[in-house]
């Protein structure tokens, strides 16, 4: 559970000032440092930026009624908005569930 916090918080801060690829650096880093076994440092590190990606989509698309979110699914012919913002959680889970095995492993 503290891996999870961690993530999300460092991850967000460093969101803040570097581009998006910057969230795989603390999944890399804490994976290293907790090293977890494997399936757990990924879906710790899945989890985390899933649900900061996730979130932050959904504030986004409530906080502007939808008009972004719904351009975006117009523009990629995906047809509904909540489906941007779950393709959106996925790959931010992705991009930090597999730097986080990625630190595991590298320990190992």
């Amino acid at each position: 559970m503290i891996l999870l916090t961690l993530l999300i918080i460092t991850a967000y801060l460093l969101n803040l000032v570097l581009p998006w690829w910057s969230i795989a650096i603390p999944g890399l880093i804490l994976g290293y440092q907790f090293n977890p076994k494997a399936g757990a440092a990924f879906g710790w590190g899945f989890l985390a930026l899933f649900l900061l990606w996730g979130g932050q989509a959904l504030y986004i698309h409530f906080a502007n009624d939808g008009i972004l979110s719904t351009r975006i699914a117009e523009m990629l012919g995906v047809g509904s908005p909540y489906l941007v913002i779950l393709i959106t959680g996925i790959l931010g889970g992705l991009v930090s569930g597999l730097a986080t095995l990625t630190g595991t492993l590298l320990k190992k």
